[in-house]
C-alpha cells in the first residue's frame, strides 16, 4: 500500500471514529437530559410534537352538582352491589372543591375530601412549582408507602404534560433550565394528621392527599391503568 492510500485510509478511520464519538457523546448527553427531566423519551416524540394522535383532551366525567361529598359515610362494598370490576372504576378530582369522587361505569359512587400541592391554583408546569397537575392521567403503579399509607403513582409527565411544559418555556412563563418534575401520586398523610384534610391544608409538593382510611379504601378498587381526571 502506497503512502497516499495509507493517508486516505487513516483519514477515513478518523472520520468514522469522530462519527462514533459524536453519537456516543450525544447518547450520554440525551440520557442526562432524560434523567433530569429536561427532555421527553424518544418514543413520545410523535405525540409531544403533534405528529400523530394530538387531539385535545376531552372531559370524561360529569361532576356532581354542588360541593357536598357523595355517600362519604358508606363503604364502597355497600354502594356497588355486584362484584366490582376494577376496569370500570375511574376517579375524578376537583381541585376547587377539594373533592375526589370514585366513578363506576362513569356514574359517581362516593366522594372523599382531598388536598393538594402547597400552590394549588393552576396546572403543574415544572419541578418545584408545588402545583398539582390537571388533565387526564392514569395510575401507572401502586404500592404501600412507609409514611403516607399507600401511593398510587400517576403517569405524570405524559405527552400532554410535556406540551404544556414546553409551551410555558416558549411563552417565557418558565425558565429553560427547570425540569418538568415527576413522582406525582395519590397518597395519605403522616399518621395522626387527618386534621390537615379536614382543614383543607394543601401541604404536599404537588400530590393529591387524603386521609389514610380513605386512601386505603380507594386503593382496594383501583389498578394500573385506572383513569384519574383532575379538574381545576
Amino acid at each position: 500500500m502506497d503512502t497516499e492510500s495509507i493517508t486516505k485510509y487513516l483519514k477515513q478511520q478518523r472520520i468514522l471514529l469522530n462519527i462514533i464519538l459524536f453519537f456516543v457523546a450525544g447518547s450520554v448527553f440525551y440520557g442526562l437530559l432524560l434523567r433530569t427531566g429536561l427532555i421527553f423519551p424518544v418514543t413520545a416524540i410523535p405525540e409531544v410534537l403533534c405528529i400523530a394522535n394530538c387531539q385535545l383532551e376531552q372531559k370524561i366525567h360529569k361532576p356532581i352538582i354542588g360541593d357536598e361529598l357523595l355517600n362519604y359515610d358508606k363503604s364502597i362494598e355497600k354502594l356497588i352491589i355486584n362484584p366490582v370490576n376494577k376496569q370500570n372504576i375511574s376517579l375524578l378530582i376537583e381541585k376547587s372543591k377539594h373533592r375526589l369522587t370514585i366513578y363506576y361505569e362513569l356514574k359517581p359512587i362516593k366522594s372523599y375530601p382531598v388536598v393538594f400541592g402547597a400552590n394549588p391554583t393552576g396546572d403543574k408546569r415544572g419541578e418545584g412549582d408545588r402545583k398539582t397537575p390537571e388533565g387526564i392521567l392514569k395510575i401507572q403503579d401502586l404500592y404501600p408507602h412507609p409514611q403516607w399509607s399507600k401511593f398510587m403513582w400517576l403517569n405524570y409527565p405524559h405527552p400532554q404534560s410535556w406540551r404544556k411544559h414546553f409551551q410555558a418555556k416558549i411563552n417565557g412563563e418558565l425558565a429553560w433550565y427547570i425540569p418538568i418534575g415527576g413522582e406525582v401520586g395519590i397518597h395519605g398523610v403522616p399518621a395522626g394528621t387527618d386534621e390537615m384534610i379536614d382543614a383543607r391544608k394543601n401541604w404536599t409538593l404537588g400530590c393529591p392527599s387524603l386521609k389514610n382510611k380513605d386512601v386505603d379504601e380507594i386503593y382496594k378498587f383501583v389498578q394500573k391503568g385506572t383513569i384519574v381526571e383532575i379538574l381545576p
